[in-house]
């Protein structure tokens, strides 16, 4: 019996199941002390929501991201028929990675430093992922529904009809871009971190964030760095290690109340 799924299942589905996937092995690397760019006691301490939270949090957004998503393929349709597929250059796909790339950057940017600069936007929205303060991996989604479909959500289906990517290509795409967010998050500095050596984004620069002194900085998600760079929000860090294992991400600049 043959049993199909379709390039737009695969497309809801996939980004679900990589996030889980890639932050539970984080959850298992974070067990210790070793990599961390805050301790455990911290994380403790200093995070004002229950984990239980985070993830009835992160489920419910991802239930509005899969509605958005099937919607979204439903409407476009895919490019892809019963008969004959359709195929793509290395060229045509790198440009609309790129591209994809570029409005998901360029959209959370200014997005996400508007939710900072407009007081009601923060205190009722984006508050919510930064009770956070020492982010982990399955912790990435966690926000207000609102800020989830607005940051999140239209980010990537704007990427998605801009890019013109087909469903297919958008399975391996929000992958990618689902691995991404959740290393940024995870609060680890592991060795040999591919994400560490080809982004200037990665866990520590979106630590800075997370901090009191770094609320006003550091916006820029998921990619690359450029925005901060070009408006002057971009704050450059210095990774030292801990005495008790683990490393801290400190502020090279000295940072003044806006």
């Amino acid at each position: 019996m043959e049993f199909n799924v379709s390039d737009e299942f695969l497309g809801t589905v996939a980004p679900l199941v990589v996030y889980w996937l890639y932050s539970g092995f984080y959850v298992l690397v974070g067990s210790g002390e070793k990599y961390r760019l805050h301790s455990k006691k911290d994380e403790e301490d200093k995070n004002l929501v229950s984990k239980t939270t985070v993830v009835k949090g992160v489920l419910l957004q991802q239930a509005i991201q899969a509605v958005v998503a099937i919607i979204l393929f439903t409407v476009t349709g895919s490019d892809e028929d019963s008969t004959t597929t359709k195929t793509h250059s290395l060229f045509d796909l790198a440009r609309q990675f790129f591209t994809a790339m570029v409005v998901i950057d360029t959209w959370q940017y200014f997005m996400h430093r508007y939710m900072h600069q407009n007081k009601f936007l923060y205190r009722h929205i984006h508050s919510l992922h930064h009770r956070l303060i020492v982010p982990y991996a399955f912790g990435a989604l966690y926000n207000h529904p609102v800020e989830g479909l607005l940051l999140d959500t239209i980010g990537g289906a704007l990427a998605f009809l801009i890019s013109g990517m087909s469903p297919r290509a958008s399975i391996f795409f929000f992958s990618f871009a689902t691995i991404k967010t959740v290393d940024d998050h995870c609060g680890l500095w592991l060795p040999g971190n591919l994400f560490h050596v080809f982004f200037w984004n990665n866990s520590a620069y979106h630590d800075v964030h997370h901090q009191l002194y770094g609320t006003k900085y550091n916006y820029s998600q998921p990619f690359f760095v450029v925005w901060d760079k070009i408006f002057g929000t971009y704050m450059p860090y210095s990774l030292e290690k801990r005495e008790n294992g683990g490393f801290e991400v400190r502020p090279v600049k000295d940072v003044k109340d806006e």
